[in-house]
Formats: C-alpha cells, structure tokens, sequence
C-alpha cells in the first residue's frame, strides 16, 4: 500500500542531520522542484536546508553554456543528444567518458558553500553534482556524508561515482541497477513530490480547472500532453491534432516555449494554457498524461492518480526512462498513434484496468524518503 509523504516518517537507524546541503541544477524544471521539496520537508522538521545549483558554481559561465547547449540539442538536433547520451550516460562495459573532470571545476566554489552552510550531510539531486561530491569524498576533501537522490527511473552511469555513501532510488529496479554497477549502497525511497499532489480527486480546490476544462471541452475528456519546462518534443502539433479527432480535450503544456505554444493555440480544439503554476489541480482534472520525458511531470502524475502514456519520448534519458516506467508497469509505452489512442481509451474510462495502473502509480511512494534524506551513513569501506 502506497504511503503518503507528508505521513509519519521511520526513525533513521543512522544519526540524523541538523543541517543539510542540497545540490540541484537549474537544468529545465524537475530537478530544482526536487530539491525544493527537500528542502521544505527539512525544514518542517525543525532542521537547516541549503540548496546550491552545481552549474552556477561551474567558472566563466560554464553552467549557463552548458545548459544552453543542452537546450539546443533537444530542440533543434536530436541525434546529436542521442549520440552524447550513448557516449557518456549509458550504462555498458568499457571505459568512456566521465562527468568527473567537468564537476572538478566546480570544486573550490561548491566547497566556500560547505564551509558556509556547514552540513552535516550532502545530497545531490543532479547527476553532475553526485560526480563533484563522489570525487571530492574519495579525496578526503569533503568530509561530511554524501548521499545522493536519484530521481530519474532508469539509473544512467553519471549518476554513479563511487566516492558517495548511498544512492536513494525511485524504484527497487533502479537500486539494483546501482548495486550492480557500482557496488555501493543503495535503498528505495520512492520519488520526491509535492503533497499537494496526492489531494483527493474530489477536494474543493480541484473544480476550478475541472470546470474551465469541461466548459472547453463540452464534455470531451482532458488529456495533458508535457512537453517538459523546455517545451520541446516530436510533433507535438501533430499529436493534439490527433487527441482532439479522437474525442479528447488536449491539454499542452509548452513550458517556457512561447512559440510553441502560439502554434498550438492555433490548432482547433486544442488547450495550450502556457506556464501553469497549480500542477496538482490541473493534474487531477485531466483523465490522462501524455508523456515524453519520465520525469517530474510524469511522477506528479503517478501522485495524483493520473495514468501515465509515454509517446514519442525525448531521446536518451526520455527514451530510457519510458521504457523502465513502462517496464515496471507504470505506465504504457505506446509506439505509434495507434497504440496512443488504444492506451488512452483503455486508461481513460472508469474501470479495474484503470484503477490498477492508479494503485500501481501510487505504491512507488514510500513513507521513509525524508529519514533516510537526513540520516548520516555508517562509515564507508574502503574501496
């Protein structure tokens, strides 16, 4: 049985932090919430939050180049992200590229932040920033525990350095494949979300999205379309024009890309609202998510018992991700417009197929995240 976050937490076997170091980037939306509510379940309990973005601590503007180059990619040349992805992300044997070299011209600007905030613990929420933490405690530079957040379902090899105490998992798939490939300790903790997001479906705030959508809609059902805080993805157009002949409301989210959004209103029978600041209640008036990412959205989705369609995913990591949630059974991974509009009749309408992908999506919640966030790891064995 799922567990709501906001619920009685278990006691840490380890002493627990006072004061605790988040590392995020500001690398589209996900990450930044993650550490956000980190940072607030801290701090409810009493104790100290900092959060630091490991690609502002990056020299010369390294970090804002880096995420502009990765915006780029993901835009406007696709193959080439897929190609970078294979080369330096995906987990295999054989040696190849690391994140190590680039995190190490973060070091001194992310240890004056230690010195600073003095934690008793750090926890990187952002692949880069567990490759700066692991190099930096196999140094004995750092000497406070690191332990690292992996939000993503499909665990990718920058994600894993050695030098870290514990990698927190999303899912028990994903800590097995870091003990596999790492040999380091690993637990399930279930993703990080919002509480907001597991309010119940017939709450009193949920009517005010519900019933702009249905007068919209005049009756069709809403299905959200993400295309991430980046506003980017394959034929999004296309997709709901394709959502709207089949009966259904498209609700696209463009993120921060206004063009994008500019073209999709334009397309009849199609809802492109922009920037949405109340994820939960939009969340929870929509039957359906459409999916490209496996990201944040597409958690928030599982907390609010939306089902969850992955289509047309973003290379790499999108790919990958999909295909582990799809794996897991939290979602369908749907390979043409045909498979989209099977999984959405089915997903959509009142029934035991439904419910059971809702209770599947709810039970990767667990109830511990925060007790072990805060907890101190034992000490290391040498490797």
């Amino acid at each position: 049985m799922a567990v709501h976050p906001s619920a009685r937490h278990e006691a840490a076997s380890a002493p627990e932090a006072e004061r605790v170091l988040l590392v995020s980037a500001g690398m589209g939306a996900g990450h930044d919430s993650v550490a956000a509510e980190l940072a607030r379940r801290v701090r409810a309990e009493g104790k100290q939050a900092y959060v630091v973005d490991v690609l502002a601590l990056l020299p010369c503007g390294l970090g804002a180049a880096l995420r502009g180059f990765y915006g780029a990619c993901v835009r406007g040349a696709p193959w080439a992200y897929e190609g970078i992805y294979e080369l330096f992300f995906r987990l295999g044997a054989g040696r190849r590229p690391a994140g190590t070299p680039l995190a190490r011209l973060a070091a001194d600007a992310f240890m004056t932040s230690v010195r600073r905030s003095r934690p008793d613990v750090v926890v990187p929420v952002f692949h880069l920033a567990a490759q700066l933490t692991g190099e930096l405690r196999a140094a004995g530079v750092l000497r406070v525990p690191s332990t690292v957040m992996i939000v993503d379902f499909a665990v990718h090899r920058q994600w894993l350095h050695p030098g870290n105490d514990l990698h927190l998992c999303v899912s028990d798939d994903g800590a097995r494949q870091v003990r596999r490939w790492l040999g380091g300790a690993a637990e399930t903790v279930g993703p990080v979300v919002d509480p907001r997001f597991f309010g119940d479906a017939g709450d009193t705030e949920a009517p005010t999205w519900r019933e702009h959508l249905e007068s919209r809609g005049a009756g069709r059902p809403a299905v959200l379309v993400s295309a991430g805080a980046w506003g980017v993805g394959s034929h999004l157009p296309d997709t709901a024009r394709l959502l709207a002949g089949r009966g259904f409301l498209p609700v696209v989210l463009s993120g921060r890309n206004e063009r994008l959004r500019r073209a999709l209103s334009r397309t009849p029978g199609v809802f492109a609202p922009g920037w949405v600041t109340d994820m939960p209640r939009l969340l929870r008036a929509c039957a359906a998510l459409v999916d490209n990412a496996a990201g944040q959205t597409a958690v928030q989705a599982l907390a609010a018992g939306v089902p969850v369609v992955g289509y047309r995913p973003l290379p790499g990591h999108g790919a990958e991700g999909v295909g582990r949630m799809a794996a897991l059974g939290l979602c369908d991974f749907a390979a043409d417009a045909t498979g989209l509009l099977g999984s959405l009749d089915r997903l959509t309408a009142p029934g035991p197929e439904r419910d059971r992908r809702i209770a599947a999506g709810r039970a990767v919640f667990r109830g511990d995240l925060l007790a072990r966030v805060i907890a101190r790891p034992g000490p290391r064995c040498s490797p």
